[in-house]
């Protein structure tokens, strides 16, 4: 099992982010997207199956304002 999961969905990392620490965004896997990446764990595994089940809940703000965090990250760091 790899020791990390990455993710190009953005509303997928922003979710994700919420909770788990982005260890880095990577742009090497594909010049075109840019890739969040997670220490993968059992609970991330599980949180992320309920993430596509749509049985997660979520503040907005909270979402709309780790959104925005995300954007300026991909283009402070690009």
């Amino acid at each position: 099992m790899d020791k990390y999961y990455y993710s190009s969905d953005l509303a997928l990392a922003t979710t994700i982010s919420l909770w788990y620490p982005i260890e880095a965004i990577d742009r090497n896997q594909n010049p075109r997207k840019v890739f969040f990446k997670f220490t993968r764990t059992k609970k991330l595994e599980a949180f992320i199956d309920r993430y596509w089940k749509k049985e997660l809940r979520i503040e907005p703000r909270s979402y709309f304002d780790q959104l925005k965090a995300l954007k300026a990250r991909i283009y402070e760091e690009g």
